[in-house]
C-alpha cells in the first residue's frame, strides 16, 4: 500500500534515565506523532476543508477576508489558520475581450524551508539555533481560463491531487471583485451524508388485492353479448395481454434506514411471473392452464418511514386452453392467490 511505504517513522522511541539525548531523538519523537496523525488523516478522510476557513468578499472589494480554519491536504498535513487574514485581489484588469479574470483562491501546506523563525536559542556547542517555526498555511490566487481550468497545468495537476484545497473563485475586473465571492467549489474533509441509500428485501409481503372497477364475473360471463364473443375471447386470451380489474397494494416499513426526509423511493416484484394453474374440464379432468403475470409497480405515498407499494397485474394465457370460460373466475382467482403469497418486493430508497 502507497502510502504505508511513504510513512517514515514507525519506530517509537524509548528513554532511560541517564541517557544523553541527542536533538534527533526528540525530534524523531515528534515526527512519530505527526506521521501516525496524518497517516489517519490521510486513511480516513478526503483532502478538503474540515471546518472554517471562510472566505467573504463583496462587489466592487479589493480584497478578501479569510476567518482562521482547519483543512486535509492529500498527505494527510493539517492546514491551519489561528487568525482573521486579509487576503487583496489580484492586480489584473480584464481579459483581453474585457470580460472578468477568473481567479480560485488555494491554500496548501508550507514546505520546511518556509517556515518563519519565531524563537532562537543560544546552544553549547554552537552559538545559536532555531527551536520554534511558526507552521502557517500558504494562500494563492491561480488564474483561470473561461471554462474554469488553471492555467497552469502543475497548479491544476496539484488542485486535483489534493495538494492545494480550493477555497473560493473570484471574478476580478479592474482590479477589484465583479461580484460577491462563490464558495461553491469548495470540497470538505468530511465524509458527504449525502446522498444516503438503503435498500431491502421482503420475503413475505402483506399484498391486499383492492378492486379498481366494479366488475361483476359472474354477470359478465353470463351476459348474452360475451357468450357471443367467448370463442372470440378463448383465441385473444392466448394473443393479447389483460389488465386484471384489481391492483395489490402492500405498506412498505423503511424506519430501521433512519431517513430525515422523504427519499427517492424505487422497488420492483420478484418472484415467478408463469403460473401453472388447474382448470376443471368437466368428469372430473383436470387441465393445466400456464399464464404469464407481470406486476407493473408504483410508489405511492411516500414518507420517511414508509411508502406504499401498488403492483398492477397484466397477465396473457400462454397456451390455447379447452376449459369452459365459466372457469375464468377459479383461474383469477388461484392466480390472485399465488401472486399474493409467491410474489416479493426489492426496494430502495436515496435520500439527498
Amino acid at each position: 500500500m502507497d502510502f504505508l511505504n511513504q510513512t517514515r517513522f514507525i519506530e517509537r522511541l524509548q528513554f532511560f534515565n541517564g541517557q544523553r539525548l541527542f536533538d534527533s531523538d526528540l525530534q524523531g519523537l515528534e515526527a512519530f506523532n505527526r506521521e501516525m496523525r496524518w497517516l489517519h488523516n490521510k486513511s480516513l478522510h478526503q483532502p478538503g476543508i474540515g471546518n472554517g476557513f471562510a472566505v467573504t468578499g463583496k462587489k466592487g472589494e479589493r480584497e478578501v477576508r479569510i476567518d482562521p480554519g482547519y483543512a486535509i491536504d492529500i498527505e494527510g498535513r493539517e492546514i491551519v489558520l489561528t487568525q482573521t487574514q486579509l487576503e487583496p485581489i489580484p492586480p489584473v484588469a480584464s481579459e483581453v475581450d474585457g470580460t472578468p479574470v477568473l481567479f480560485d483562491l488555494t491554500v496548501s501546506y508550507p514546505p520546511d524551508d518556509y517556515l518563519e523563525e519565531t524563537e532562537t536559542r543560544e546552544g553549547v556547542c554552537v552559538s545559536q539555533g532555531v527551536v520554534r517555526r511558526k507552521e502557517e498555511p500558504i494562500f494563492c490566487w491561480v488564474r483561470l481560463d473561461r471554462n474554469g481550468q488553471p492555467l497552469d497545468p502543475q497548479i491544476k495537476a496539484e488542485i486535483l491531487t489534493g495538494l492545494r484545497i480550493v477555497l473560493a473563485r473570484a471574478e476580478v475586473l479592474e482590479c477589484s471583485l465583479n461580484k460577491d465571492i462563490s464558495i461553491a467549489e469548495r470540497l470538505s474533509a468530511r465524509p458527504a451524508s449525502q446522498p444516503y441509500i438503503c435498500c431491502g428485501h421482503l420475503e413475505v409481503v402483506d399484498w391486499k388485492a383492492e378492486q379498481l372497477v366494479a366488475f361483476d364475473l359472474p354477470k359478465v360471463l353470463g351476459s348474452s353479448g360475451f357468450k357471443r364473443l367467448q370463442e372470440q375471447f378463448r383465441e385473444a386470451a392466448t394473443a393479447f395481454p389483460f389488465i386484471l380489474p384489481f391492483s395489490l397494494k402492500a405498506e412498505i416499513d423503511t424506519r430501521e434506514c433512519g431517513f430525515l426526509t422523504t427519499p427517492c423511493y424505487t422497488a420492483h416484484v420478484t418472484g415467478p411471473r408463469v403460473f401453472r394453474l388447474s382448470a376443471d374440464i368437466g368428469d372430473g379432468v383436470k387441465e393445466e392452464v400456464p399464464i404469464f403475470a407481470e406486476g407493473l409497480l408504483q410508489i405511492i405515498e411516500s414518507e420517511p418511514d414508509h411508502f406504499i407499494a401498488d403492483a398492477q397485474p397484466i397477465i396473457q394465457v400462454l397456451t390455447p386452453f379447452s376449459a369452459p370460460l365459466s372457469q375464468t373466475e377459479a383461474l383469477l382467482k388461484q392466480l390472485t392467490e399465488r401472486m399474493i403469497k409467491e410474489w416479493r418486493l426489492e426496494w430502495m430508497g436515496v435520500e439527498g
